[in-house]
């Protein structure tokens, strides 16, 4: 019994240290997602984050990294998701992304993807 005991405390410790079992979004989802991030990289537009403009291949790397970030906790499971959770907003102001296109207004990303998102279901 005291060896039960003794074995107890380790035995929670290995489970609590061991990594999480990640599950990969559908197949569908993660094409839709990647279509997306090569939509914003191959746009030529300009992003607007956390008070200044960036490049489209800059913009596109911060949103895959969030992305990846949220894979990790098994939090996207539609492109829409990624949308929201990824590519709407700041996580450290909480301020909306802003697209700008060929010198045209800007227009928050939320809606720029998720209008992109349509015309790829279109097809």
């Amino acid at each position: 019994m005291n060896r039960r005991r003794a074995a107890a405390p380790l035995l929670l410790l290995a489970l609590l240290s061991a990594p999480a079992a990640r599950a990969e979004p559908p197949v569908s989802v993660q094409t839709e997602v990647s279509f997306l991030l090569g939509y914003v990289e191959g746009s030529g537009c300009e992003f607007f984050r956390n008070g200044s403009w960036h490049d489209s291949r800059e913009a596109q790397a911060h949103l895959r990294e969030k992305y990846h970030y949220l894979l990790m906790g098994n939090l996207v499971n539609s492109a829409e998701q990624f949308i929201d959770r990824a590519a709407s907003n700041s996580s450290f102001s909480g301020q909306p992304y802003q697209v700008r296109c060929n010198g045209g207004a800007a227009i928050t990303s939320k809606r720029w993807l998720s209008e992109e998102l349509l015309r790829l279901r279109k097809y």
